[in-house]
């Protein structure tokens, strides 16, 4: 049996070759073997093949003895809102998130919306896949879950109401499901919402929602200048990720948008910790300090963000990939309480949103994570510190390396998934330094590469 779905943190691959209802059936049965849960959340996402995969998964649940409680299509957020707020023993949302159309896959959680990765159960329950199975004495029932009016009152509790005014927003949902929720927050909200490729479509008929890549961005950018709009905000399909482009329908780097959650939690908390990845770090640290709060690094993956939350009770966390975590959201990340909260922010201080970043990318221009394939890439990151460090400020190893000087900065690590190596650059208030020292490092990396 073909078991390469299996990742370090989730469930990824082709329908049906990687993935498909027998697999899932058995996925299912593992998942309760393994993790002896005995109620557990099944949500989908808008994938063609997300219905057939969810219907078997939920028979292999049931047949081994667990309750399957069914919210039906909804984004991954909702199942892990789902799982804590009703107190299940744990969840499992149907999606690929990004994967290209015929593809499909699982994001697991236990208890309290706690992730199941490779190193905390997946890999177990990939191992009893392959052994044989027997139906548990008693079979569990199922029951659908009306979970979307608590999973809204919950996402409003964010923001405080009365300090919204009339704002145009331009939101693209990429025919995911993220059209679904704003639907329903709009019943609640002073807001004009431009919706474009609003309806949840597993065709795709306007390609795989990926914000992140830059040629997925136009239609969002163009329809925020066409409409007059003070932002657009670009959602991948399980939305749990979120874009913003201001309101000259600019792409804004997640790096600043962490800076800006943060600043803005922060104040409505009075203090707290806040969690950040190493790639960007200058910005973040700044606004944290000046708003009374704690900045914490994390190596990078939601799985690793999560429990740093957990162990340092942070009230925020934030990846400049665009995942936001939110300590009332079960440590959970979300792509719906972020931009709630710049709205709120643009309604309170009456300020442009390109007003609020400008003077943040003036202070720490960053290069954005650029990747190269790398042929080895343990070897090529040594020689660039061995290089880097003589003189630095600090050498940290948290994710990568991250080398520091008086006035720029880098992050060099490896992705877990593929051999390519990510370079992360900023500088203080010096556009020009930052963007020489990146060539540098691109073109000493690219030198090391070739010399193998």
């Amino acid at each position: 049996m073909d078991l390469s779905c299996f990742k370090a943190y989730d469930l990824r691959g082709r329908v049906p070759d990687q993935l498909n209802p027998i697999l899932a059936e058995k996925i299912g049965r593992a998942y309760v073997e393994i993790t002896g849960a005995k109620k557990v959340i099944v949500g989908y996402d808008i994938r063609l093949s997300s219905p057939d995969i969810a219907e078997a998964l939920s028979s292999g649940l049931m047949a081994a003895g667990a309750d399957v409680f069914d919210i039906g299509l909804c984004g991954t957020e909702q199942v892990y809102f789902a799982t804590s707020h009703y107190k299940m023993d744990g969840g499992i949302m149907v999606t690929a998130s990004h994967n290209p159309k015929d593809h499909n896959g699982m994001k697991m959680v236990g208890p309290e919306s706690r992730p199941i990765s490779s190193d905390n159960g997946l890999n177990e329950i990939r191992d009893r896949v392959l052994e044989p199975f027997a139906d548990a004495a008693e079979q569990g029932r199922y029951e659908p879950l009306e979970v979307m009016s608590a999973y809204v009152d919950h996402l409003l509790g964010y923001i405080d109401a009365g300090s919204l005014s009339p704002l145009t927003i331009v939101c693209n949902a990429g025919n995911g499901g993220a059209g679904l929720v704003i639907d329903e927050l709009e019943q609640h909200l002073p807001f004009e919402f431009v919706k474009v490729h609003h309806q949840p479509d597993g065709h795709f008929p306007n390609g795989v929602p990926n914000p992140i890549l830059p040629e997925n961005r136009a239609a969002t950018a163009d329809a925020v200048i066409a409409e007059g709009a003070a932002m657009g905000i670009a959602w991948d399909g399980d939305y749990d990720r979120c874009f913003f482009f201001d309101e000259n329908g600019r792409f804004i780097e997640g790096y600043y948008i962490v800076g800006l959650l943060a600043d803005q939690f922060l104040r409505k908390t009075g203090g707290g910790k806040v969690i950040h990845d190493p790639r960007l770090t200058w910005n973040t640290l700044d606004l944290v300090k000046a708003a009374g709060g704690e900045a914490i690094e994390s190596k990078t993956g939601h799985a690793f963000i999560k429990q740093r939350m957990r162990d340092e009770d942070a009230v925020y966390g934030g990846e400049m990939s665009a995942h936001h975590y939110f300590r009332d959201f079960a440590y959970c990340d979300s792509g719906m309480i972020p931009w709630l909260l710049v709205a709120e922010r643009l309604c309170q201080s009456g300020q442009t949103l390109s007003s609020l970043i400008d003077a943040r990318i003036e202070a720490y221009p960053a290069s954005g994570e650029i990747n190269r394939t790398i042929a080895d890439p343990p070897k090529v990151i040594a020689a660039i510190e061995a290089k880097y460090s003589v003189g630095a400020n600090s050498v940290s190893h948290v994710d990568g390396v991250s080398i520091e000087f008086d006035d720029w900065r880098f992050n060099l690590r490896m992705s877990n998934t593929e051999p390519v190596v990510r370079l992360n650059v900023e500088s203080r208030a010096d556009i020009p330094l930052m963007e020489e020292k990146t060539e540098e490092l691109l073109a000493e990396m690219d030198r090391l590469n070739k010399e193998g």
